[in-house]
């Protein structure tokens, strides 16, 4: 127990000051966007600058791609939250149907599963279906998140879960535990939605 106290004590003084700014932004998103303020797409954007070229040195070319795209996809969802569909509070957003989760579950699975073979093959990519999986996944639940879809929260509960492992499995140590708290952060988030929902509907009940 002593070895693995000072195992973590070292990796977390080992953490560079880079890595340190990405997870305190990320969880600025996190908390912004459970309160649904526009502002957690520019905590995203700059958190996930800084992890592009974090990843790109850790050979996980997968999560930099992931990473660039989060960029590009911050710059949407506030574009969403500001004039388009996610405008709308969550509650007065429409619900996606089962058949339509399971159509792009299909769609991704098989996605992912091409992307993690071509990289196994063509490149020095490390842990690619883990990498090639939590990727096409995190990009989807994103694009939900831009929507204002409820359910973008319980994909994040299972990828979020997977990044634990594979961070800290590549010795980022602070962003694996990141990602644990990002864990506790969806069901405060989920919750967040769910009242803001709950007192919507009772004061159009009441009104």
């Amino acid at each position: 127990m002593t070895d693995f106290v000072q195992t973590i004590s070292e990796q977390v003084m080992a953490t560079s000051w880079l890595e340190w700014s990405a997870v305190g932004l990320a969880v600025a998103y996190l908390v912004l966007a459970a309160h649904q303020s526009l502002w957690c797409w520019l905590a995203a954007a700059i958190s996930c600058s800084i992890y592009t070229y974090l990843m790109w040195h850790a050979q996980l070319y997968m999560e930099t791609v992931l990473q660039v795209t989060y960029v590009l996809l911050a710059g949407y969802g506030w574009w969403q939250w500001r004039y388009g569909a996610g405008r709308a509070a969550v509650q007065k957003v429409a619900e996606l149907s089962l058949a339509w989760h399971l159509r792009w579950l299909a769609i991704l699975v098989l996605v992912a599963g091409a992307v993690a073979l071509a990289l196994e093959r063509y490149t020095t990519a490390d842990a690619v279906w883990l990498d090639s999986y939590t990727t096409v996944f995190s990009l989807f639940a994103t694009w939900l998140l831009t929507r204002k879809q409820f359910a973008n929260w319980w994909y994040w509960l299972v990828i979020d879960a997977v990044y634990v492992y594979l961070y800290a499995s590549k010795g980022f140590v602070i962003t694996g535990a990141l990602y644990f708290v990002y864990l506790i952060l969806v069901f405060y988030a989920m919750w967040q939605w769910q009242t803001a929902r709950t007192e919507q509907q009772q004061c159009s009940s009441s009104g």
